[in-house]
């Protein structure tokens, strides 16, 4: 990736200007089109969003984007919306058991409205506060007791696939139980046992990093530090590790380049959060070693292993192993180009890491340490909101163009006469576009950076134990 060290937040305004002009649109024609009969809209297929069953892990997106848009413009039909929205549909999510997705979904819509409020961006509300909060609780709690138990006592949220399965995807979900544990919440168990969800947190984060990352330590033939595997497999009758595997990469030794994106954007907003946290607060917990320290390691590996292994302007392919890479003459040095007849990009993924750099660079001094990451943060964003990324075709629903969901199941859509997937949005894609620009737009506003744990300046007031 080529790295415009030059490039300020201030100079993507024209872009930013246009990328809400277009999501403002977007996001009130499919709030108006859309059957809730029919579910959740998920992916696009010729333009046009449809439903996938596997999990309802998409609703809290779409609203997400309709609060995102009040965040980044101020217009309150969008608030109104999405706050209407998320009460009214929302709470089945609260108390889902059977999913991995409480960050998505819970913390994108109920999450959101509590820090709006809290940074006094929406009028106070008791009531409606305390209802906020009252989600996050009880979704935290019930996102932590989806836990299995390995071989030295520790654990981790299982996916959706089982209690053997280790998911890349939930270290997102870390910020439910981080947002329940701050609002003073715990896990209460038989025997009115009383789980810390800190606890549980920085535990599934140490395990995620422990084997779902890699370091370039010979941990096995395709050790390259920073590679990512989707997910590991448990044998749950003694809770050891037995192998690497992946849903929606290509291989369990390839890394599947949006499972390394939510690792990276993971590890980047926690060690926002837990800089926030009195260290003797988290430090108490934290008996295995320093966690912010593995955090940092691993969001650096990953970051580079992203700039290492990604086209000139940002956008990688959706696996870094897939097998029609051998037929494109050295990749990674040249521009990225969604019509290739070879293997699709993701634009998805370069949303969610585009966060990610810029949260890691902010962290290690923008101008200092982190300067490479937050640069290659904006690069990649500059990409992403222009052609042919953007989508301007105001027929087409989605907003972030050429996404991709399920390579190996076949689920994209390929167009006619072409040989791979490209020209179509999804869910979470749009979100984590809205997600960018928004963090984007607030830094050249001069607000506070985009925290999903509200200001820096509650942090001692909201929990006591903090």
């Amino acid at each position: 990736m080529i790295v415009n060290m030059r490039l300020k937040p201030a100079q993507l305004q024209p872009e930013l200007e246009r990328f809400f002009a277009l999501s403002a649109k977007k996001i009130q024609r499919l709030a108006k089109s859309w059957d809730r009969s029919k579910g959740t809209p998920v992916f696009t297929q010729r333009g046009r969003y449809i439903t996938r069953g596997w999990t309802e892990w998409t609703q809290g997106f779409m609203y997400g984007c309709q609060l995102l848009q009040f965040d980044a413009t101020g217009e309150t039909t969008f608030l109104e919306m999405g706050r209407k929205n998320t009460v009214e549909e929302m709470a089945p999510h609260i108390s889902h058991i059977g999913v991995h997705d409480h960050g998505f979904n819970n913390v994108s819509t109920y999450g959101t409205l509590w820090r709006l409020m809290q940074e006094e961006r929406i009028a106070l509300n008791e009531d409606a506060l305390a209802h906020y909060a009252l989600a996050l609780k009880v979704s935290g709690a019930v996102q932590a007791a989806r836990w299995s138990r390995i071989a030295d006592g520790s654990g981790y949220i299982h996916s959706f696939n089982g209690p053997h399965s280790l998911f890349s995807d939930t270290i997102r979900s870390c910020r439910a139980l981080v947002l329940a544990d701050r609002l003073g919440h715990v896990l209460m168990e038989e025997n009115d046992a009383v789980i810390s969800l800190l606890t549980r947190a920085i535990e599934h984060i140490r395990n995620t990093l422990r084997f779902n990352v890699y370091y370039g330590k010979k941990r096995d033939a395709y050790d390259i530090s920073g590679r990512v595997v989707h997910e590991s497999i448990f044998n749950m009758t003694d809770g050891n590790y037995r192998c690497p595997s992946t849903q929606q990469g290509y291989s369990p030794f390839t890394t599947w380049t949006r499972g390394l994106a939510w690792v990276l954007l993971g590890c980047a907003e926690q060690l926002e959060c837990f800089r926030s946290i009195p260290a003797e607060h988290w430090r108490a917990l934290d008996t295995q070693g320093d966690i912010v320290q593995e955090m940092l390691t691993a969001a650096k590996a990953t970051a580079d292993f992203y700039l290492q292994y990604t086209t000139t302007d940002g956008i990688p392919y959706w696996d870094t192993g897939a097998p029609g890479l051998a037929h494109i003459p050295e990749p990674y040095t040249q521009a990225s180009d969604p019509q290739n007849p070879y293997e699709p990009m993701d634009s998805s993924a370069a949303a969610i890491a585009a966060q990610g750099l810029l949260r890691l660079g902010d962290y290690l001094g923008r101008t200092q340490k982190g300067k490479r990451y937050y640069q290659a943060g904006l690069t990649v964003a500059r990409t992403l909101l222009s052609s042919p990324y953007l989508s301007e075709d105001p027929k087409h629903q989605g907003l972030l163009l050429h996404s991709i969901y399920h390579r190996p199941n076949n689920w994209d859509y390929i167009p006619k006469g072409a040989k791979t997937p490209y020209g179509e949005s999804s869910m979470w894609g749009d979100y984590h576009a809205m997600e960018l620009a928004t963090y984007l737009q607030r830094e050249i506003r001069g607000d506070e950076n985009l925290y999903f744990f509200g200001p820096k300046t509650l942090a001692h007031k909201t929990n006591p134990r903090w």
